[in-house]
């Protein structure tokens, strides 16, 4: 083969051996781009800049749930407080919503970081005659759970807030607006559907199980385990649990009004606060839509609604605890607090 030949074929196996590799890194830096666009976000926790406290709020039947108490100092504090209430198996220590609460602080505005009976998939909610009363996702009643949102209104009565706004993350928008739309409670200004349900929800009613948890209750055991079908994994809620929820009223279960005129959110006269993430969060803009055009479908409703989008955020706003803060602060401080210093 001619000398010029060779050096020809050599310098093309070069050329192609620097064009596989930057095509490898170029594709290795599109994976981690994508991944980090697309991926699951890591969760970062970093120290508060101010006091915070561990506490206890007492129901109306006896049961104690924690909570913690982000306060900010008196210089920058404003005349209202929020309380975050959980979502479907989770507690008031979960890493984003601790975040949630430090930046809040940092805003001027305290924050009740909550649980309620219905935290974590399990848990032991009160001791009654001996026996053990068992919680959590699996266990608890859901509709018990607007109890412990009066207690912990009640806590923060005591300390000093005679207005609150109730924001809840997931399904903790359920007992919020439960809650509100029952009691009509006059010291709650403001609530915030964060991630909630709006679409309407449409409770398992399976007939078999249905007779099978309607027995078990009757007997005494309503916090016997049922296996819900037709799940991609293993599921299982309690009969009285299973009960509760298919017994659900209607106004509760289309809270927006969406599939009928009777709907809780018009007994809520409060402002409203809407907002889901854009990263994989369970809605969106035609959600938001749907809080919005509430007013024009019923005839009382909230004074006002505002909606917002968690730019980056996910679920649980891994990453984006400072966005959500601001968001909160920003709408008390307009929808709140000065519309109450307006005459």
């Amino acid at each position: 083969m001619p000398q010029l030949l060779r050096t020809v074929l050599e310098m093309n196996k070069v050329r192609l051996a620097g064009v596989v590799a930057i095509s490898f890194v170029l594709g290795a830096a599109g994976a981690m781009l994508a991944w980090r666009s697309f991926g699951p976000r890591r969760i970062v926790v970093s120290a508060g800049a101010y006091p915070e406290e561990l506490v206890y709020a007492r129901s109306d039947d006896d049961v104690v749930n924690g909570g913690a108490f982000f306060g900010p100092p008196k210089t920058i504090a404003r005349r209202v407080a929020v309380i975050w209430v959980h979502g479907w198996g989770v507690n008031f220590y979960y890493p984003t919503y601790t975040m949630i609460g430090r930046r809040l602080a940092e805003h001027g505005v305290a924050t009740l970081v909550v649980n309620t009976r219905m935290h974590d998939v399990g848990t032991v909610e009160a001791y009654r005659l001996g026996r053990r009363v068992r919680g959590g996702g699996y266990w608890g009643i859901p509709s018990e759970e607007t109890r412990d949102v009066a207690a912990w209104v009640a806590f923060a009565e005591q300390r000093g807030f005679s207005k609150v706004v109730l924001a809840g993350h997931s399904a903790g928008w359920a007992p919020v607006v439960r809650y509100q739309a029952a009691a009509r409670d006059p010291r709650v200004a403001g609530v915030i559907l964060a991630s909630g349900a709006v679409q309407p929800l449409h409770p398992d009613r399976d007939e078999a199980l249905m007779r099978q948890a309607t027995r078990l209750v009757a007997d005494g055991h309503g916090e016997d385990l049922i296996r819900l079908p037709n799940r991609s994994f293993p599921s299982f809620i309690s009969a009285a649990n299973y009960l509760d929820q298919a017994n659900t009223p209607r106004e509760f279960l289309d809270f927006f009004g969406l599939a009928g005129k009777d709907a809780a959110i018009s007994h809520v006269t409060c402002p409203l606060l809407a907002f889901f993430g854009t990263r994989d969060d369970v809605g969106g803009e035609a959600d938001l839509e749907a809080v919005r055009s509430s007013r024009k479908r019923l005839s009382t409703g909230p004074s006002r609604i505002d909606t917002a989008v968690i730019q980056g955020g996910d679920h649980m706003y891994t990453g984006e605890e400072a966005q959500v803060a601001g968001v909160v602060a920003d709408w008390i401080n307009r929808a709140i607090l000065r519309a109450s210093a307006t005459p």
